[in-house]
């Protein structure tokens, strides 16, 4: 594998679950499946009493990012953020939880440095993040504020993907009942014209071929089941076209994902989080990456929660993260 000239940044995720052991267990195997190098944020004397749950004989050091590289096939590159936290695979701390968001906001500002080539971050929990002050839907909204300068706003777009297939929500962290007062044309146009544009310029795809969900049931059947996709849909998809954006539709949800369809396209955008997440995860639900598209850094991420259940027990499947730390590095220039 060619190594980048800057380590991967590793934010370490919520320290109860099974973030820590699938980065642990990953740096076991480098030598079998060979990674880029990476730097995790997080606490040196943590991760080495999860090593011990997990039985796995690793070196474990405090690291600069700069280092990292060098360091990384002999001991595990961390950068150590000095809480003080116990190691209780599935029982979750506030002091754990914090520095789980701690870890997020430094690995993310190292990457908008410079320091790190790229972003991947392990698996936090939103509810207990709330309960220590975190005021945000999720990962990628909080991502979009820490990556956002003094006025700029960002638009983050939440993009799941399997090898060649891709899939976006347009709306993620919402109420269903929220979604049809959302779409609107301008948003259509907006999203779809930031996910042409990084499917271009990120993933090297020359004019990509965009499909677009209708909302409705066979996509509103011109506007017998609801007005949305007539209204709203369709006069998006026909002024992104006049921009010169190859999009279609509103394909019938119930149809796009069906692979013949579905491998036509470059990337399908949906409406909404469930209509977005069931057939990805369907196809490939331990190995499909959570990408972030619209911001200044690249950032991946495995798709799939904190499995409490299986923390600490080493029997966590690390395929998504390690297809997450591969994207990372190979849409940060890096190859292999």
């Amino acid at each position: 594998m060619t190594k980048n000239p800057l380590p991967l940044a590793i934010s370490i995720g919520e320290p109860a679950g099974i973030g820590p052991d699938l980065i642990l267990t990953l740096y076991a195997r480098k030598s079998k499946n060979p990674l880029p190098a990476f730097i995790v944020y997080g606490n040196v004397d943590f991760l080495r009493k999860r090593a011990q749950n997990l039985n796995l004989d690793i070196a474990i050091c405090p690291c600069a990012p700069s280092q990292a590289p060098e360091v990384f096939p002999v001991c595990l590159p961390v950068s150590d953020l000095g809480h003080d936290i116990a190691n209780t695979p599935g029982a979750v701390s506030a002091p754990g939880t914090k520095m789980a968001l701690e870890s997020i906001s430094r690995a993310t500002e190292d990457c908008l440095d410079g320091i790190c080539a790229a972003l991947v971050t392990a698996p936090i929990n939103k509810a207990a993040a709330r309960q220590v002050g975190f005021e945000f839907p999720g990962h990628t909204e909080f991502l979009a504020h820490l990556c956002a300068k003094e006025t700029a706003a960002l638009t983050p777009i939440m993009m799941l993907a399997h090898e060649q297939l891709r899939v976006v929500p347009l709306t993620i962290h919402v109420a269903l009942r929220a979604v049809p007062d959302m779409i609107s044309q301008t948003m259509i146009e907006q999203h779809v014209g930031i996910i042409a544009r990084d499917l271009t310029n990120r993933f090297g795809i020359k004019n990509p071929k965009i499909a677009i969900t209708g909302l409705n049931p066979h996509a509103g059947e011109e506007g017998a089941f609801g007005l949305e996709d007539r209204d709203r849909i369709i006069p998006a998809i026909k002024a992104l076209r006049a921009k010169g954006i190859d999009a279609m539709g509103p394909v019938p949800a119930d149809t796009a994902f069906h692979l013949p369809n579905w491998e036509r396209f470059d990337v399908v955008v949906a409406m909404y989080h469930d209509q977005a997440l069931i057939p990805i995860k369907t196809v490939a639900f331990d190995e499909a990456v959570n990408i972030t598209l619209g911001l200044p850094v690249v950032r991946t991420s495995p798709d799939h929660g904190t499995a409490y259940d299986l923390a600490g027990t080493g029997t966590a499947s690390t395929k998504s993260m390690q297809a997450a730390l591969l994207e990372a590095h190979r849409l940060s220039g890096g190859h292999g």
